[in-house]
């Protein structure tokens, strides 16, 4: 999720093909825990039932600074918005790796079929909860994000003006001369779930909802309801658009 991750640690050429298997794994990563922190504060029985907000972005933190880790040879994008939006910058994906379509696309299906996998792997480790007796909503929520008042064209844009702070200060981070690594991420993510996470609950990543969406349609949840199929093209188009206009803008007022 931060290409401030474009790690001097990984100076060597990177074959698209190992870039894309890292951002898989990254990705995984990230949702098994993303998911794992909601499962752990909304399913029945579960100990941390009843967590509340900040356990959960605190979670969603930690997942991404261990998703960064993980695939820190591809840059660590784990993020379609962030993948869109460093293309349009022109900024270099990992080293060997140049900005161009093709690494793009193979980027982003590398993170949805990883955001797909870690909703899958949190299903196991909390397949008794999932089958107990439980709200449907709260089930989907594990897996894919929804609004507290639905009204799509409002809903789009506080994806968008999330995901714009994300990526954003993404690229400035890598701009900057500190080199801190992938912790000051970790506490944007934070800050984002807790300043604008309310409305919709902020995807800020298409591959975030849409992987663990598809799982929730697949698996054998018992008592899981619908999978919101209506509202999946929110967190999808608001987080591109927001993207793409932080990399664009980034590109004439950071350089």
């Amino acid at each position: 999720m931060s290409h401030l991750a474009t790690v001097a640690a990984a100076a060597e050429q990177v074959p698209l093909g190992t870039a894309c298997l890292h951002e898989l794994l990254g990705t995984a990563i990230l949702l098994l825990l993303g998911c794992g922190v909601v499962a752990n504060a909304l399913l029945p029985h579960s100990k941390g039932k009843g967590g509340g907000n900040l356990m959960i972005n605190v979670g969603w933190g930690i997942g991404v600074m261990a998703g960064v880790y993980v695939a820190y040879r591809s840059g660590a994008h784990l993020n379609p918005a962030v993948t869109l939006g460093l293309w349009v910058n022109g900024a270099a994906f990992a080293p060997g790796v140049p900005a161009s379509a093709t690494a793009a696309v193979g980027y982003v299906l590398a993170q949805v079929v990883g955001a797909l996998l870690g909703a899958v792997l949190c299903w196991l480790a909390y397949r008794d909860h999932f089958d107990a007796e439980g709200p449907a909503g709260d089930k989907l929520a594990v897996f894919s994000t929804g609004p507290a008042i639905r009204s799509h064209a409002n809903n789009v844009i506080t994806e968008i003006i999330a995901t714009f702070v994300l990526v954003f200060v993404i690229v400035c981070f890598g701009k900057s001369p500190a080199q801190l690594g992938p912790l000051p991420v970790t506490f944007l993510v934070i800050g984002i779930g807790a300043s604008l996470g309310g409305p919709t609950g902020y995807a800020i990543n298409p591959a975030r909802d849409l992987g663990p969406r598809i799982a929730h349609a697949l698996l054998p949840i018992r008592g899981k309801g619908t999978s919101d199929w209506a509202y999946a093209w929110v967190p999808i188009v608001g987080p591109v658009i927001g993207g793409v206009l932080a990399g664009l803008l980034a590109k004439a007022f950071v350089g």
